[in-house]
């Protein structure tokens, strides 16, 4: 069962990269990953299924970081760009050039919830969100989606740790400005 759904992953990964999201159908997937039609139904409604099965494995990396780095701002970025170089094929498929829209509007949804998260953690104890908060995670992810996006065409040569410590020098001192000035008073679950 697992290795069928790998199997046609990986199908929609070398799709992607020769011919691009858009043009890729069930069909293909099918015959590239040679499964049945009532096997990949059996695992997946589309194609699109299929894509977003593949990024739902980067939203678990991306949960997963802050808790090995506790008190670290933006803990996910060292840990997603070091996977991602591992990755470096799924990355350039998936959000590359080729990989269409769709793709890079899951990408920012899933980076949009961790960052959510990371910043009403970074808030001082008993600080209610500032009303820039929405404002703050779309320029975080829009920068790291940016960086991440030129590094999987191959339009930046950087290391993980030179991406990682790109990313922090030009968000970390801004948003950590912003969090502090943030009013005290009740603070409102995360949402």
């Amino acid at each position: 069962m697992r290795r069928t759904r790998r199997a046609v992953q990986q199908a929609l990964t070398e799709l992607i990269l020769e011919k691009g999201y858009e043009t890729v159908t069930v069909t293909d997937l099918i015959n590239r990953a040679n499964v049945g039609r009532s096997t990949f139904y059996a695992h997946f409604t589309d194609k699109q299924d299929v894509l977003f099965s593949n990024l739902d494995e980067l939203s678990d990396l991306l949960h997963l970081a802050p808790a090995s780095r506790p008190g670290v701002l933006f803990a996910f970025s060292l840990p997603m760009f070091e996977h991602l170089q591992e990755q470096r094929r799924l990355v350039r498929a998936l959000l590359g050039r080729r990989g269409g829209g769709v793709v890079m509007a899951r990408g920012e949804q899933i980076m949009a919830a961790v960052v959510r998260d990371e910043l009403l953690a970074g808030l001082p104890s008993g600080s209610t969100p500032p009303a820039s908060l929405d404002l703050m995670i779309t320029c975080v992810v829009g920068a790291f989606m940016a960086l991440l996006r030129k590094w999987a065409d191959g339009d930046l040569t950087a290391t993980p740790a030179e991406m990682d410590a790109a990313f922090r020098a030009v968000v970390t001192p801004g948003v950590e400005e912003a969090l502090a000035a943030s009013p005290r008073g009740r603070r409102p679950a995360p949402g």
